[in-house]
């Protein structure tokens, strides 16, 4: 409950159907749930682009629209494994609309997905929408924000930080979290970049070639016909490019070819107009696990100038 609001029972009720929940909230009236309807369009989108991270695309119809589908740009695979998406929605007597979530199951194995949530970030909201899907999915294992959906540009997560009642339902629910990602941002254009003359990182053919998943390049370096060194950066959406992949060999990393990688990547994102780069770090090697440890990584987007936005948090729910 917000500080400085006095308590209130909300009844959460399924169409004009039985009492499903009682919260505690500011809100002074009874909540309804409904299935989605095409008439909740803008209604909805008001929803999510109150929950819009700095660096993200301005949500539009179309969005909407793949995510209601249960399509993603990125991700996709992970969602043709699912039955096709329920969204239901909130509102309160007066008809407007204060929350919407969506659900699903994969046949393989019945496993239940929260697949975005978004209640300007009232908790009560959050916590009725949650106790409304965990009713409709029943005893299996429950995955929350587990990939990215249509509605951001490669959100893999919930932002921890900026979605913290959404966060603190979830964990009240019962959802294990995991910290699995960092997302970052940099206004573009770049300049140099520190120790970019590091010997063995000069005078390297860096050659660029379309990619087709994610859409966007793919920047490469080889010698001998060895991969050394490659990043796949995103095609611009509004002024925004992403940064998908870095990646270098041990022994390219030591000539500094990573970070000229980067360099490259973010001028290519210039050139074809971005105004600023996001990106992600998957960030939740085990303690120990050398292959994915990432603090090099992390220290080399640091000292380039990129700014941490937020962590993306998955969660899970056993049966």
């Amino acid at each position: 409950m917000a500080e400085g609001t006095g308590p209130e029972a909300v009844t959460l009720r399924e169409g004009r159907a039985a009492r499903v929940a009682t919260r505690t909230s500011p809100f002074g009236a009874e909540l309804s749930v409904r299935p989605y309807a095409v008439a909740d369009e803008l209604a909805v989108l008001d929803l999510v682009a109150a929950d819009r991270l700095p660096g993200q695309p301005a949500v539009t119809a179309a969005m909407l629209a793949e995510a209601l589908a249960g399509r993603s740009p990125v991700d996709g695979g992970w969602w043709a494994e699912l039955e096709p998406p329920v969204t239901d929605v909130v509102h309160d007597a007066a008809g407007t609309l204060l929350g919407v979530v969506s659900r699903a199951v994969r046949p393989r194995d019945g496993a239940g997905f929260v697949l975005w949530l978004h209640c300007r970030e009232a908790p009560s909201v959050a916590e009725a929408l949650l106790a409304h899907v965990l009713r409709r999915l029943g005893e299996r294992v429950v995955y929350a924000f587990a990939f990215a959906s249509a509605l951001t540009l490669g959100l893999e997560g919930l932002p921890a930080v900026h979605r913290r009642a959404t966060r603190d339902a979830l964990l009240d629910a019962g959802f294990t979290g995991r910290d699995r990602w960092r997302y970052m941002r940099r206004p573009l254009p770049a300049g140099p970049l520190p120790a970019t003359g590091l010997p063995g990182a000069a005078h390297v053919a860096i050659t660029a070639a379309r990619s087709e998943d994610p859409p966007g390049n793919r920047l490469e370096v080889r010698e001998d016909g060895e991969l050394l060194a490659e990043a796949t950066v995103g095609s611009t959406v509004e002024g925004t490019g992403v940064l998908w992949w870095i990646g270098a060999a041990p022994p390219a990393r030591v000539r500094g070819l990573g970070l000229a990688m980067l360099g490259a990547a973010l001028d290519l994102l210039t050139e074809v107009g971005a105004h600023e780069v996001i990106l992600y770090v998957d960030d939740d090697a085990p303690s120990g696990d050398a292959e994915r440890d990432r603090t090099a990584a992390n220290g080399m987007y640091d000292r380039a100038g990129f700014t941490e936005i937020d962590r993306l948090h998955s969660f899970t729910r056993q049966a």
